[in-house]
């Protein structure tokens, strides 16, 4: 009895762990067309991830997941490289 309440539990979990990232997986299969990529800034602030393609795609491209959706981004155009910097800033200022 304690073997299969074990196993159950032990099978939930990698169900689980499994259904968290299967997003992530899903996303790095996706490519860009050229059609798709917006040219647009985006504030900051809507920016929930970024995911860059596969090496494998056609065009290079950063997979910006927004609130509602996700876009592609060229990784090269400006804004995004001032938002990556941003982000690798760190937040405390040490001396």
């Amino acid at each position: 009895m304690k073997i299969s309440l074990a196993l159950l539990i032990l099978l939930l979990a990698a169900a689980w762990t499994g259904s968290q990232g299967m997003s992530f997986r899903s996303s790095r299969g996706t490519c860009c067309s050229k059609e798709k990529f917006t040219r647009r800034r985006i504030p900051e602030v809507r920016i929930q991830g970024y995911l860059y393609t596969a090496p494998t795609c056609t065009h290079r491209a950063v997979l910006v997941k927004l609130l509602k959706g996700t876009v592609c981004v060229d990784p090269e155009e400006r804004w995004f490289q001032e938002y990556l910097r941003k982000q690798k800033k760190p937040n405390s200022t040490s001396t």
